[in-house]
């Protein structure tokens, strides 16, 4: 049992905080429609000063299904990478990872009128983590790395082929993956950058 959670990245207390990001991904879906409209990026919302939707759209969900894709994505994420960053730098990497999208949504895709999930934060996570594996060399790093980037540029394919993938009757806005990764590679190669200049000191 020591194994598999060492495995998986769940030692160390870790587990501890991913049964509290799932949790309150749950308690946010719990709360129902009103708090999904009062949360959710909303394109108008935002133009009239509700700011707090560019960070917290990511944190709502469309229904059940939506989060549970979600969560498994982040299980996965999490028994990859958790070792990559600690606590604080994981939360620096997601808080700018959703504002990146968010500012990529509002910037370059106008016709995004709103947008809920945290799929494009998990895509920032595995591109920080990525960058780290990267940086450090790691046997699997390309591995990783190349099937983000397989990932992202056939669903960029897709799109520009005019097929839309969705789940359910939600419509998945495949650029956000792109640019939380995009924002997640960044914000990551920064901290790297950070910690190799404080070792020096």
């Amino acid at each position: 049992m020591t194994n598999l959670s060492t495995s998986l990245q769940w030692d160390h207390g870790r587990w501890i905080w991913l049964l509290l990001i799932l949790s309150a991904g749950a308690v946010v879906l719990g709360l129902g429609d009103k708090a999904l409209l009062l949360l959710r990026y909303d394109r108008s919302a935002v133009a009239a000063g509700q700011w707090w939707r560019l960070l917290s759209g990511h944190l709502v969900h469309a229904d059940l299904h939506h989060y549970l894709l979600n969560a498994l994505g982040l299980v996965l994420v999490w028994a990859l990478f958790a070792r990559e960053f600690n606590a604080r730098q994981w939360a620096v990497i997601t808080i700018a990872g959703g504002a990146g999208i968010s500012a990529g949504l509002w910037w370059l895709n106008a016709g995004v009128e709103w947008y809920v999930g945290a799929s494009g934060v998990l895509h920032a996570l595995m591109a920080a983590g990525c960058v780290r594996r990267l940086a450090d060399k790691q046997w699997d790093r390309w591995v990783l790395t190349g099937g983000l980037a397989v990932k992202l540029g056939l669903e960029q394919y897709f799109q520009a082929q005019g097929v839309i993938a969705t789940t359910r009757d939600l419509t998945i806005v495949v650029d956000a993956h792109l640019y939380g990764a995009v924002a997640g590679a960044l914000i990551g190669a920064a901290l790297l950058a950070k910690i190799a200049i404080l070792r020096k000191i």
